[in-house]
C-alpha cells in the first residue's frame, strides 16, 4: 500500500519523478539484495554559462537573451551505477534562457534528459530506457548526443543485444526519439523500430585478413494526428499533385568491409521506400523513394624508402546521396528528429578560418569525393595533401576544397607546421541565402608553431589569412598560446576582418571589425574551469562531422567540466 501511494504521488509529478523513482528503487533493491558485492560508481559533469554583450556592429543584437535575458546556462549531470552485471544511468539536464537547442531563440528547461537500465544475461543484454546506438556507419539509423551544438537523439524504448556466436551480433530496438526543443524531456508520438545483423569471417594465417558483412532493416511509423496534418496539406493541392501518403517507411542497408594487410575496402547500400519529402523549390510535398551510396578504401605502409623511414598513407572516398532524408516527421527540419546519420564529406579543420566554410551534407540530393594522403618522410617531417569534391546530382558545383600541410619537428623543443587552403562554397545553399549572394572563393595560408620552454610549459603561436571578395570578405586571424602543464592554460586571439565585404542588406558594420578572444583555463585533477571574452562571427559551426548555422556572438562564456 506504501509503495501504491508513493507511486500516486509522484504519477502526479508527471513522468520525470516516475523515471527517478524507478532508478531510485532499482538501485536499492540491487544493493539491499547485494550488500555483501560492491557496485562502481561513476559520473560526470559538465556546465556552461554565457553572458551576452550586445554589440550591433558584428550583428549580435537580435535574440532573446541580447535583448532581455542577458545570460544563459546548461548543465549535464550524468550517473552511472554498476553491479553483478546491471548497470543504471541516469543524467539531468538543464537549459536557463538557452540557445544551444534553437541558436535565434530562447529554451528554458529542466529535467532527467537521459535514463537506462541494462542487465547482461550470458550472450543476451537488454537495455530498457534511454539508449544510443547506430547500424554500420550509422546512414541508416544512428542515435547519438552532441551537446556542443546542442543536438541529442536518445532514443527511449527497449533495445536487445545478442552475441550469437563470437563473430555473429544481432541487435533490435523498439522506441521514440527523445523530443525536439517544444518537448525535451519527453519523447516524439512516432514509434522506429529496427533490426541489424553483423558478422566477420576471418581467414589467412592467424586471422590476418577479415571481412565484416553486415544488414539492417529500420521502420518508421506516423501517428494518426500526423498522418491527419498531412493528408489535409496534401488534400489542398491540385489534383495532379495529390498522392496517398503512408503511415510506414522503411529503410535498409548492406555493409562490407575488407580488410586485407595494407589494404582496406568497403561500401554500403542503404535504400528508403516511398515516403512524403518536402520540394525545397516548390515547398510541395512529394512521395519519393531515397537511397545513398558510399563506398572508399585505404591503403598504409610503414618503413618504406632506402632508409625504411617514411611512411603512406592514403584514404579515399566517394558518396552518392538521393532523396534520402529519414526523420522522426516529414515536418521536422534542419537539425531536428534526424534518424540517420550523414556528416560532412569534407575533411574536418581545426584551425579558426580553414573551419568557416564547410559542406554540410545535402540529403535532398549530392555526390562527392574525397581524398586524402598523409607521407611521413622521415621521423618527425610529414606532408598531407587533401582534396574534396561536392556536387548536386545534376553536376552543379557545390563546394570543392585544395588543401596541403607540411608538418616539421626541427628538434626536441620547436614544432612547426604551415600549409594551404583553397576553396569554393555555394553560400547559397550552404547557408540558405538568396540567390543574390555570389558563390564564396579564399585563399588561406596558415602556419602553426609550438616551442617548448620547459619539459612543462610551451608556448604556441597561430595565424590565418583568408583572402577572398566575397561574403564579409577577408580575415587575418592571430593566436598566442601559454600552456603550464599541469594545471594552466591561456590564449590571446583577435580575428581581423581587414577588408571588409558588405551584402546591400547586411547587418554588420562596414568598418574593419576585431573579434577578441582572452581565454583562460585551469585544471585540477580531472575538473577543469574555463573562462573566455569572445567575439564570434555569423558562421558555419561543425562538430563531428554535423554541422548548424550560428548567429555572432559577443560576450563571456565559463565552463566547468569534472569527472569521478
Amino acid at each position: 500500500m506504501l509503495l501504491f501511494k508513493l507511486y500516486y504521488f509522484y504519477d502526479l509529478k508527471g513522468l520525470f519523478m516516475r523515471k527517478w523513482l524507478l532508478l531510485a528503487v532499482l538501485a536499492s533493491s540491487v544493493t539491499l539484495s547485494n550488500a555483501q558485492d560492491k557496485g562502481i560508481m561513476s559520473g560526470n559533469f559538465q556546465g556552461n554559462f554565457s553572458v551576452f554583450e550586445l554589440d550591433s556592429a558584428i550583428g549580435a543584437y537580435e535574440s532573446p537573451q541580447y535583448l532581455s535575458e542577458k545570460s544563459s546556462a546548461e548543465g549535464w549531470l550524468y550517473l552511472n551505477y554498476q553491479i553483478k552485471g546491471f548497470n543504471l544511468s541516469a543524467r539531468y539536464d538543464l537549459f536557463h534562457n538557452s540557445n544551444l537547442l534553437n541558436p535565434t531563440g530562447s529554451f528554458s528547461g529542466n529535467g532527467l534528459g537521459y535514463w537506462q537500465i541494462s542487465k547482461s544475461i550470458e550472450k543476451l543484454t537488454i537495455t530498457a530506457g534511454s539508449f544510443y546506438d547506430q547500424f554500420g556507419s550509422g546512414l541508416v539509423f544512428r542515435s547519438y548526443e552532441n551537446r556542443l551544438i546542442g543536438i541529442d537523439f536518445a532514443m527511449e524504448g527497449l533495445h536487445l543485444k545478442y552475441q550469437l556466436t563470437p563473430n555473429t551480433q544481432i541487435k533490435a530496438f523498439t522506441g521514440r526519439q527523445k523530443g525536439g526543443q517544444a518537448n525535451r524531456f519527453g519523447t516524439s508520438p512516432e514509434v522506429e523500430k529496427g533490426l541489424n545483423l553483423e558478422h566477420t569471417i576471418f581467414f589467412g594465417e592467424n586471422g590476418k585478413y577479415n571481412v565484416n558483412l553486415g544488414g539492417s532493416w529500420v521502420n518508421r511509423t506516423l501517428t494518426k494526428n500526423t498522418m491527419n496534418i498531412l493528408a489535409s496539406e496534401i488534400n489542398s493541392y491540385d489534383l495532379d499533385l495529390r498522392f496517398d501518403p503512408k503511415y510506414n517507411v522503411y529503410a535498409y542497408n548492406g555493409y562490407a568491409t575488407f580488410t586485407l594487410g595494407k589494404v582496406s575496402l568497403f561500401g554500403e547500400y542503404v535504400g528508403k521506400t516511398k515516403e512524403a519529402m518536402r520540394n525545397l523549390e516548390t515547398s510541395i510535398l512529394e512521395l519519393k523513394p531515397g537511397l545513398t551510396y558510399y563506398f572508399g578504401g585505404s591503403y598504409s605502409v610503414n618503413k618504406i624508402g632506402k632508409k625504411k623511414k617514411s611512411a603512406l598513407g592514403v584514404n579515399v572516398q566517394y558518396r552518392l546521396i538521393e532523396d534520402f532524408q529519414f526523420r522522426v516527421s516529414p515536418y521536422d527540419q534542419l537539425l531536428n528528429g534526424l534518424l540517420t546519420y550523414q556528416p560532412s564529406l569534407t575533411r574536418q579543420a581545426s584551425y579558426r578560418l580553414l573551419a568557416r566554410y564547410v559542406a554540410a551534407a545535402q540529403d535532398y540530393g549530392e555526390k562527392g569525393i574525397q581524398g586524402d594522403l598523409v607521407y611521413t618522410i622521415s621521423s618527425g617531417k610529414t606532408i598531407n595533401l587533401n582534396y574534396s569534391n561536392i556536387q548536386k546530382l545534376d553536376g552543379q558545383q557545390l563546394y570543392e576544397e585544395y588543401y596541403g600541410q607540411y608538418s616539421h619537428k626541427i628538434n626536441r623543443n620547436l614544432k612547426v607546421k604551415a600549409g594551404l587552403q583553397v576553396v569554393f562554397y555555394d553560400q547559397e545553399v550552404y547557408q540558405g541565402k538568396d540567390s543574390s549572394y555570389p558563390d564564396v572563393n579564399t585563399i588561406t595560408p596558415f602556419i602553426d608553431v609550438t616551442y617548448k620552454l620547459t619539459k612543462k610549459n610551451s608556448l604556441r603561436f597561430e595565424a590565418q589569412y583568408l583572402n577572398t571578395k566575397e561574403d564579409l570578405g577577408s580575415f587575418a586571424n592571430a593566436i598566442i598560446e601559454l600552456n603550464m602543464s599541469p594545471h594552466y592554460s591561456f590564449a590571446v586571439a583577435d580575428m581581423v576582418n581587414v577588408d571588409p565585404v558588405r551584402h546591400h542588406d547586411s547587418p554588420i558594420s562596414d568598418d574593419i571589425i576585431h573579434y577578441y578572444t582572452l581565454f583562460a583555463k585551469y585544471t585540477i585533477h580531472a575538473t577543469s574551469f574555463t573562462a573566455a571574452y569572445i567575439k564570434q562571427v555569423e558562421g558555419v559551426n561543425c562538430t563531428g562531422g554535423i554541422c548548424r548555422l550560428e548567429p555572432a556572438f559577443s560576450g563571456f562564456r565559463f565552463t566547468i567540466v569534472t569527472t569521478f
